[in-house]
């Protein structure tokens, strides 16, 4: 290649003043469609005005340990957040949030659920029950009465879970057996290893 034919580019003398012409017009060029873009985004006072998915609130009602609730939290919270951080009833605890520790057992018409693993707004109308709505000091549920009699608890942790899990069980259709009552708590985690002792005061209560 001859060196005249190294000094063009797409059919154009390549000059120093050819050059700096051409990254002067790519410069402008670049600025241009930054403006556009820009122009073409609304700000976000403008957006939130149109409403988005974080901005979606819904209103739901329920009964939470006998006294009726109206909450108004982001369409997407769970039922634990919303006992949480909405109610202030913290005995519910937070473990894994996926569902596998059983620490945020609550009842809902009674039946044990993982209040992490759904959304408060499935609830309306539901009948909510938390521990503390168990029973309270100097009137303890007999469950929670148990657990105190038998250790079963040591860091206290999955302590509410593992007592909102036992109560249900006693009203489902599990046989009397240990093996089965082991089974029937499986859902909820010990990480202290309390599992005797839990299981000891569950069968103080069965039998009383």
């Amino acid at each position: 290649m001859t060196i005249e034919k190294r000094r063009q580019f797409a059919g154009v003398p390549f000059t120093r003043r050819n050059f700096l012409q051409m990254i002067g017009t790519a410069g402008a060029v670049t600025g241009l469609t930054s403006f556009h873009l820009h122009a073409a985004t609304p700000p976000a006072s403008q957006r939130a005005s149109h409403g988005t998915q974080t901005d979606a609130l819904s209103k739901v009602g329920m009964n939470v340990n006998g006294e009726h609730r109206t909450l108004v939290v982001d369409s997407r919270t769970t039922l634990l957040d919303a006992l949480r951080d909405h109610l202030q009833l913290t005995g519910t605890k937070k473990g894994c949030d996926h569902g596998q520790c059983g620490a945020c057992t609550v009842h809902v018409n009674g039946r044990r659920v993982n209040a992490c693993l759904t959304l408060a707004v499935m609830h309306e109308g539901d009948t909510v029950t938390t521990v503390e709505g168990l029973g309270r000091p100097g009137a303890l549920h007999p469950m929670q009465q148990a657990f105190v009699d038998h250790d079963g608890y040591q860091c206290g942790y999955c302590t509410s879970g593992q007592i909102m899990s036992a109560v249900a069980v006693l009203k489902e259709p599990w046989p009397a057996d240990d093996a089965s009552l082991r089974e029937a708590m499986s859902g909820n985690i010990c990480r202290c290893g309390a599992y005797k002792n839990i299981l000891a005061a569950i069968k103080q209560v069965k039998a009383s």
